[in-house]
């Protein structure tokens, strides 16, 4: 009965934080882009099969969209400048462990003496805030960290000091099943991501980010067709407290 007891009282003072949070932003001329209770606003990929849902106020996706095209969650709605604010979690990993390159600072990836990649095998989950249909800010359990702006990086053409720019300046995860939150600030071509409350990527230039677009959340992985079983790095991850605010 005790254990009931002190359960019930965790419930009501998580639920208190969480109105209190959102008050705050409210206050501070934010708009929510989730309710808590179902999808309304967001584009479910058509033939999803309800792998994107809402589970106890959260939104939970567990990689096997049956969707044929486009597996990303988007919002209805297209935005500019802005400031956006979700917390998110990975429950899991996929079924196999999955090569974990390391991400030097400048954006290139360690190599042994003969020039190969280093990819020590590892659990991993992906997936990411996509902007606005020009890329995403990287969630993954890579040791370089979440933040990662990928398409930058990889962009070879671009300047060495734009690609070392999109690399997190260090890794402010929490460990898997446990909550993090993403504060990113997007002004034209400048993006700002905090992780945690630590700034991992400090006005960085996106040189592909478009003038609008939607906000997406980020399907990876998914079903092995030939073993059945979820390949590594599948998105097996939650979403709560999104709040937007356009500037």
């Amino acid at each position: 009965m005790k254990k009931l007891q002190i359960l019930g009282i965790l419930f009501i003072l998580s639920n208190c934080l969480s109105a209190q949070e959102n008050s705050v932003y409210e206050n501070e001329g934010y708009v929510s882009l989730f309710n808590g209770k179902d999808l309304s606003g967001w584009k479910i990929p058509e033939g999803d099969g309800g792998h994107w849902n809402v589970i106890d106020g959260v939104i939970d996706y567990d990689a096997r969209s049956e969707a044929t095209g486009d597996k990303n969650l988007w919002t209805e709605s297209k935005y500019k400048d802005f400031k956006l604010h979700v917390e998110w979690r990975f429950k899991g990993y996929g079924d196999h462990l999955f090569p974990l390159p390391t991400i030097l600072p400048n954006g290139d990836y360690l190599r042994d003496e003969n020039g190969d990649i280093i990819e020590p095998l590892g659990p991993n989950s992906d997936s990411g805030i996509l902007i606005k249909g020009a890329g995403q800010v990287q969630m993954w359990c890579w040791s370089v960290g979440s933040g990662e702006l990928w398409t930058v990086r990889n962009n070879k053409s671009l300047s060495p000091e734009v690609r070392a720019a999109a690399v997190p300046s260090e890794k402010a995860d929490q460990p898997v099943g446990e909550w993090n939150s993403y504060d990113i600030i997007l002004r034209g071509k400048r993006i700002t991501v905090i992780l945690n409350g630590i700034t991992v990527i400090d006005n960085a230039l996106y040189p592909s980010m478009l003038e609008s677009g939607p906000i997406g959340l980020q399907h990876h992985g998914g079903i092995n067709p030939e073993t059945g079983k979820l390949m590594g790095a599948s998105s097996l991850v939650q979403f709560r407290n999104i709040w937007i605010k356009e500037l």
